[in-house]
């Protein structure tokens, strides 16, 4: 379905299929969408404030730009998604898949990434202070630049993780 700028605020829409739905700058904050399919779909510039995507298959999808602040997405599968310059803050992202996802320039201030498998992911000049990031995989990911001061990387794994020019201060490293 092609809803470009609709408003779905507080809809209920849990194990729905939005597979490759347009749904750019359009508002769905609130919105209940836990365990949905909305792999491939375009959300860039969407608000989904606070909307709990818990579970979902987000795969390969573009969120560039969208606000995801405070929503629930753990569990959720981004891998290979497109979140490029997204607002992900205090957003809860525990065991979440990112694999492969580009979050370069994100903000994730405040966010809960704990167990989350960050695995090659892009996270350059992304704002990360005061993040959880314990036991989280970021292997191969790429962090030049980013913002981790303050963030807990507690038994995360960062074999052949790229900080070039990361700000790192106050984060906990063990």
């Amino acid at each position: 379905g092609n809803q470009s700028s609709a408003k779905m605020f507080g809809a209920e829409l849990s194990n729905g299929k939005l597979c490759n739905a347009k749904l750019y700058s359009s508002s769905v904050s609130s919105t209940e969408l836990s365990s949905a399919d909305m792999s491939d779909a375009n959300l860039s510039g969407a608000n989904l404030y606070r909307a709990n995507l818990a579970g979902a298959d987000i795969s390969r999808a573009n969120l560039s730009d969208a606000s995801l602040f405070g929503a629930d997405l753990s569990h959720v599968n981004l891998s290979s998604a497109r979140l490029r310059g997204t607002n992900l803050s205090r957003a809860k992202l525990s065991d979440a898949n990112l694999s492969g996802a580009n979050l370069s320039g994100a903000k994730l201030s405040g966010a809960n990434l704990s167990g989350a498998n960050l695995s090659s992911a892009n996270l350059s000049h992304a704002k990360l202070s005061g993040a959880n990031l314990s036991s989280a995989d970021l292997s191969g990911a790429k962090l030049s630049d980013a913002n981790l001061r303050g963030v807990d990387l507690t038994g995360a794994n960062l074999y052949y993780a790229n900080l070039t020019n990361a700000k790192l201060s106050d984060a906990k490293l063990y």
